[in-house]
């Protein structure tokens, strides 16, 4: 019942998202401008601030960063495994890659908070910043031939990457933001987490078929399994077997296990659609990501915390 409670707050505002996306006549383009006020303003200021007011130490991040690494790491491997294991059709493949490794940070974040309140969102913070450049790297490879531009260039931009370097600088320096500051980086992060999880609720989607072929059908069906179990079954269980053998404390054990069993990031279907995949298919995975992390997160969360 505990877990049921934990869960709820995030599960009902996506399904509220999902409703308001579907019932409630807004704007045109609205839900594509929430999107874009939360990942360059309100989650950079999240992320920045929860960083730079943290008090934990270099030794005291370092394992657990290399467990969330060694559980992306898994991740990646097994959906790329996807393409000669399953025969794959090339342009379903690079779309729907990234499904089996990106993470919601907007979940992660959430989570984090009501498990370890502001110590854990901070060791949350941390570890979604230092997985973005890899993931995001990961993510636009197999995408790569379909044209896109520069990686590393968008990774110099990416606005995550440049507000965790910001708050580890001013970790490391020793800084104190002035309370004024602090209180505006609060709330913009508060905001930030509501927001987000509404957003990913307006961007589920069902399947749309692929084409007249039904072996397109079948192949999208099966990298949709592929990747789900990928997600969600390979990424915690690696995690938490990590995590454990390296000796992390509670809470960061519960933290790191939070962001390797969150559904696959919203933002994939943006990728898959302006790279020249297949924008739909991705939308569909993200929704099947989304609704089976609701039986499969507890479970998680209940092995991280132990008996």
């Amino acid at each position: 019942m505990q877990l049921a409670a934990l869960l709820f707050p995030d599960l009902a505002l996506i399904a509220l998202g999902w409703l308001l996306a579907r019932h409630l006549r807004l704007p045109a383009g609205f839900w594509d401008g929430a999107e874009t006020l939360v990942y360059y303003v309100l989650f950079p200021a999240l992320l920045f601030g929860s960083i730079a007011r943290a008090t934990f130490s270099p030794g005291q991040a370092a394992p657990l960063v290399a467990c969330a690494y060694g559980a992306l790491a898994v991740g990646i491997v097994a959906s790329y495994a996807a393409r000669p294991l399953l025969r794959a059709d090339a342009r379903q493949f690079a779309s729907v890659a990234q499904c089996g490794f990106r993470f919601n940070s907007y979940i992660t974040l959430s989570l984090a908070v009501r498990v370890g309140e502001a110590p854990g969102l901070a060791l949350a913070a941390l570890i979604v910043g230092f997985i973005v450049p890899m993931a995001n790297t990961a993510a636009v490879w197999p995408l790569a031939r379909h044209g896109g531009g520069s990686v590393w260039k968008a990774l110099a931009r990416n606005p995550l990457v440049l507000a965790t370097v910001g708050g580890l600088l001013v970790q490391a320096l020793g800084l104190r933001m002035p309370e004024p500051v602090d209180a505006t980086l609060v709330r913009l992060g508060q905001a930030a987490l509501g927001l987000g999880l509404l957003c990913v609720g307006a961007s589920l989607r069902p399947l749309a078929a692929p084409g007249a072929d039904p072996a397109l059908v079948r192949g999208a069906l099966r990298l949709t399994a592929w990747m789900t179990t990928a997600k969600l079954v390979a990424m915690p269980l690696t995690a938490l077997l990590l995590a454990r053998a390296v000796g992390l404390d509670a809470l960061a054990t519960t933290i790191v296990v939070v962001f390797a069993s969150v559904p696959t990031s919203p933002a994939s279907s943006v990728l898959a659609s302006r790279m020249g995949g297949d924008g739909s298919l991705a939308a569909f995975l993200i929704t099947i990501s989304t609704l089976t992390s609701a039986l499969t997160l507890p479970l998680w969360l209940a092995l991280a915390r132990g008996p």
